[in-house]
């Protein structure tokens, strides 16, 4: 019987082709693996193929199209207020920091347990500002931290720029490409405190040793999504803005015509998301009616061919699903496909703290979907936290360059 770690226990003459000198899994030509990368179909089986050995996860490392996880699988939900028991994990980070081992859900493999690790200070001396490509974004007083969300590895910028801050608050934070890339930036909107009428938002080229500040007058940036290679900041008045970088950090206000010809964003706290070839900006509002879902979520995708730029409403996803989180700060998912996974389409994920999420309808399947029996007291207005939220993530090893390990 021929033995599971080996391809063949036959010699090789001098003659036999490459592929039968092959001795063992670690053996396999790059080529052959990465064309099984693509096959691939949760990230379980992404886990489990780049922790095989170290010319697999090369093989992984390198392969060109990693990101296109990012919207064939869902993306995992950390849970960091659900402590879990990890005997075989260290406890502290490589730079001496105390780990918390936090739960973490895959929809797609509800049954199997993961967990990450994030620097216990993260929840006890910095305050969140946002997440991207992996990393946590946090701070407190001049200070910034980028963490990564399953290894704990951490990037220090430099101090912010606020002359007097001993208690910033962050509206919003994000990286513009992943850590190892030569252009990331790290932007915040952040004030010297909460309540503050300075606000200011921060541009950090990750390896300079210095901000860039752009003082927002009247207003602050709660999001920022990369669009068809644009920034769209979305500000406190929901006002869109292209975002530049060079020469200078500036904003350019996008002229905008809402739904029915209103002049301003009719919903409390809406948010944007990337669906597709679609810039989506989604909220909900109250139903009136005693039966079926209490709130209904309504999407409007971006005309950018006319100007001004049109909001038009989506009545349907199709085959895509979005992923949201209770805190301001976390960012939007769309997932194509979700029945490749055992869900429905055309829903949204609404993660919480006491239940990992509820799930809502969109449009005119809001009563289709709602559950009954789902708390009647749950809050459905997303909102700014002292306390680190559940939020969606995917890991930094769907963005990370070949490193060859």
């Amino acid at each position: 019987m021929q033995s599971p770690s080996k391809i063949s226990s036959a010699s090789a003459s001098p003659t036999t082709p490459a592929v039968c000198r092959l001795q063992g899994w670690a053996d396999l030509p790059e080529g052959l693996l990465q064309s099984i990368i693509p096959l691939l179909g949760s990230f379980l089986e992404v886990l489990a193929f780049a922790g095989t050995c170290r010319s697999w996860r090369s093989a992984f490392s390198s392969y060109p199209s990693k990101s296109t996880f990012c919207t064939l699988f869902p993306p995992l939900l950390v849970r960091p207020h659900i402590r879990v028991h990890a005997r075989r994990l260290p406890s502290r980070s490589d730079d001496g920091h105390k780990l918390r081992t936090c739960q973490v859900l895959d929809l797609a493999n509800l049954g199997t347990a993961l967990r990450c690790q994030i620097p216990e200070d993260t929840f006890e001396m910095l305050r969140f500002a946002g997440s991207s490509y992996g990393q946590l974004i946090c701070g407190g007083g001049r200070n910034c931290v980028v963490v990564d969300v399953f290894t704990g590895a951490r990037v220090l910028p430099p101090q912010l720029p606020f002359r007097f801050s001993g208690d910033t608050y962050f509206y919003s934070g994000m990286l513009t490409a992943p850590l190892a890339s030569h252009d990331a930036h790290l932007l915040v909107c952040a004030a010297p405190k909460q309540g503050s009428t300075q606000h200011s938002l921060l541009d950090w080229p990750l390896g300079s040793d210095s901000w860039s500040e752009l003082r927002l007058n009247d207003s602050r940036i709660e999001q920022i999504v990369e669009f068809k290679g644009q920034f769209i900041a979305l500000d406190y008045e929901y006002r869109l803005h292209t975002l530049s970088l060079a020469p200078q950090l500036g904003l350019q206000e996008i002229s905008t015509v809402w739904w029915d010809d209103m002049d301003a964003c009719p919903y409390l706290r809406p948010w944007l998301v990337v669906c597709g070839d679609m810039l989506l900006i989604v909220d909900h509002y109250i139903s009136l009616l005693f039966d079926g879902a209490p709130v209904n979520y309504e999407a409007y995708r971006l005309d950018m061919s006319t100007v001004p730029v049109v909001w038009v409403k989506v009545e349907k996803l199709e085959n895509y699903v979005l992923f949201i989180g209770s805190d301001v700060r976390s960012p939007a998912f769309s997932c194509i496909s979700p029945g490749r996974w055992g869900r429905r389409n055309n829903c949204l994920y609404y993660a919480y703290y006491d239940v990992p999420w509820i799930l809502h309808g969109l449009g005119d399947e809001a009563d289709a979907v709602w559950d009954p029996d789902n708390d009647p007291d749950i809050e459905f207005k997303r909102n700014w936290y002292t306390q680190l939220q559940p939020f969606w993530v995917y890991p930094s090893m769907f963005y990370a360059d070949a490193d060859g390990e």
